[in-house]
């Protein structure tokens, strides 16, 4: 399975490799939170810098990228869900048909 990021992943019983890619995104995410936060404050006590405002920015934007990342996995899993459950129901659908044709060849027989 491939990746949002375009690494290949692969998916280990209940998708454990995938999890915790997930997990790496989000604690990644939460630090850059985190370090908006605090930058303000800093930025009070010191001289306003252009490398702050240009990290700052950057921040941002992998903030904006891994937000779109989550977004596209949350996607996934809900069209991985709807796949499963369609699969689920046609294997149903399929097996009270052949029960039925069964049935019908049983009765022809018997008569």
């Amino acid at each position: 399975m491939e990746g949002a990021a375009g690494k290949n992943i692969k998916k280990n019983g209940g998708g454990g490799a995938l999890r915790s890619d997930v997990a790496i995104r989000c604690a990644k995410a939460a630090l850059l939170l985190s370090s908006l936060k605090s930058s303000p404050a800093r930025r009070r006590d010191t001289a306003v810098d252009d490398d702050d405002d240009i990290a700052e920015k950057e921040m941002k934007k992998e903030i904006g990228d891994l937000k779109v990342e989550v977004a596209r996995e949350r996607l996934r899993n809900k069209r991985i869900k709807i796949f499963g459950f369609l699969e689920l129901l046609l294997l149903a659908l399929l097996f009270a048909v052949s029960v039925f044709l069964f049935m019908l060849a049983f009765e022809a027989g018997a008569s």
